[in-house]
């Protein structure tokens, strides 16, 4: 998930995009992988380093009353110096590795996934059903954030009834008979942040209608059951709701037989969350309750970062991973280690760095991940 003035020809353009299309100003929470760079060669493997399905016997990860710790970064699988860089801060190496992958232009590549199991990380691919270069096409003409995002959003091509009926399935039966091959269990976060506007899989956008995404999840989900690609734990990962301009989630949730984590996405410091001080719980606090009326799954924060609004990054880490006990279930935290709108780095914050050591150097966050184990997805009795 990851933006000059434009020439004239620029400026032309969004005045023909502008008429266009209508959009609507209202606060935000976005964030986008950035494009993938040329893929890096696979490396030869052996049927030796995997087995060919987690060990039952090994253990569930994250082990009952631990929680794992992630990272995304720019450049994800493709340099994993930011992961590096991220580990020396927080004197604790992530165990889930969050990367994101367009459904235009990715194939299935496993030397990303080998890449990211090898160093001892769980791989999260975010699965996501757009051309994202619309995207970047649209930020190069100087408009403004939510006109590009009434124009990223809109893209008939991948509306969700087409997922739902079938128009991509040759696409998703070469994903996962990919996965299948990989003999270790994975995370996918398919089309997250689903009750926005800003992405054409949104029910708000692209012409979609109500009960067209959990419609199209849960055939994404039985092409991968079918195809035998049941080694993954599916992750649903809406936006952290900061008023009612962002869509209610219980009938966009696929239901506890297709979801195996439950995510929520917030940031401190950006969007409706900048005019004053946020808590972790100001932000997430509502959007958890919300979820947990309809389901127990295991919950993960799937992307969440602390610009240095009024120097109070430091503060917003220590105080959030003092929070994150007193919610149940809640088995792990994908930190957003990218330097995009704001620096939501750690890595070059010292403050935001001893801060973050001290809260993950417990053991609630000494935590392992193996291609042996199982993804923890049923709630702690």
């Amino acid at each position: 998930m990851l933006r000059p003035t434009a020439p004239r020809v620029g400026l032309a353009l969004a005045g023909v995009l502008l008429l266009a299309y209508a959009f609507v100003v209202a606060p935000g929470l976005r964030r986008d992988p950035a494009p993938a760079p040329a893929p890096v060669p696979p490396r030869a493997v052996s049927t030796a380093d995997a087995p060919t399905t987690a060990d039952p016997t090994a253990g569930v990860f994250p082990p009952a009353g631990r929680a794992f710790l992630g990272v995304m970064t720019d450049k994800g699988p493709y340099d994993l110096t930011a992961v590096d860089r991220f580990t020396t801060a927080a004197r604790r190496a992530p165990q889930v590795l969050l990367f994101g992958a367009s459904w235009a232009s990715a194939t299935f590549d496993r030397s990303l996934f080998d890449r990211i199991a090898d160093r001892g990380m769980m791989p999260m691919l975010g699965w996501e059903p757009w051309d994202h270069t619309v995207d970047e096409a649209a930020r190069r003409t100087g408009l403004t954030d939510r006109q590009v995002d009434r124009l990223r959003s809109t893209q008939p091509d991948y509306r969700l009834d087409r997922i739902a009926r079938g128009d991509f399935d040759g696409y998703l039966r070469s994903w996962a008979e990919g996965v299948r091959s990989l003999g270790y269990p994975i995370a996918i976060r398919f089309a997250h942040e689903m009750n926005g506007d800003w992405y054409p899989w949104s029910e708000r956008a692209n012409g979609n209608h109500p009960g067209d995404y959990v419609r199209a999840w849960r055939h994404v989900h039985d092409v991968f059951t079918a195809a035998g690609a049941t080694d993954v734990a599916w992750v649903w990962s809406p936006n952290a709701r900061w008023d009612k301009t962002t869509a209610g989630l219980g009938g966009l949730y696929p239901g506890d037989d297709y979801v195996d984590w439950v995510g929520v996405t917030g940031y401190y410091g950006t969007g409706a969350f900048t005019k004053t001080y946020w808590s972790f719980d100001q932000i997430f606090g509502p959007t958890i309750a919300e979820i947990r009326t309809f389901t127990g799954k295991p919950l993960v924060v799937t992307e969440t970062g602390a610009s240095d609004v009024e120097t109070r990054k430091a503060r917003w880490i220590r105080e959030t991973f003092a929070s994150l006990p007193r919610y149940r279930n809640l088995i792990g935290l994908i930190w957003f280690e990218v330097d995009k709108e704001t620096d939501w780095r750690i890595a070059d914050s010292p403050a935001a760095a001893t801060a973050f050591a001290a809260s993950v150097s417990g053991a609630r966050y000494d935590v392992t991940w193996s291609p042996a184990t199982r993804p923890r997805t049923e709630a702690d009795r």
